[in-house]
């Protein structure tokens, strides 16, 4: 169960860092209220999976989940660029999740 809770807590980490550009440096105030209340819920997540797992292995990714999802977001809804070197960077990231879950130990 805490692993699906740190996967939720990197999903709203992509909810608010995507919301970030649509704040306009915070000012509208819906797309803030959105991407406030997907900070405290990511946060919130993350406190509670701390309890159990290794602050380094669930912090890794966390913010792996979060730079993985929010790079595939900025690719597939924004435009960004899909260049072949930036997605292998995305995949060694992807990778790193990975490896961090299969070796450890909860």
């Amino acid at each position: 169960m805490v692993w699906i809770l740190l996967v939720l807590a990197g999903l709203f980490e992509i909810v608010w860092a995507v919301g970030l550009k649509y704040t306009e440096g915070f000012t509208r105030l819906w797309p803030t209220v959105g991407t406030v209340g997907a900070m405290i819920v990511s946060f919130g997540l993350l406190a509670h999976v701390l309890k159990t797992l290794p602050i380094g292995t669930a912090y890794a990714i966390w913010t792996g989940i979060g730079a993985v999802g929010t790079a595939l977001v900025g690719i597939i809804v924004l435009g960004e660029s899909a260049s072949p070197a930036r997605l292998a960077c995305i995949g060694m990231i992807a990778a790193g999740i990975v490896g961090l879950k299969l070796v450890s130990a909860h």
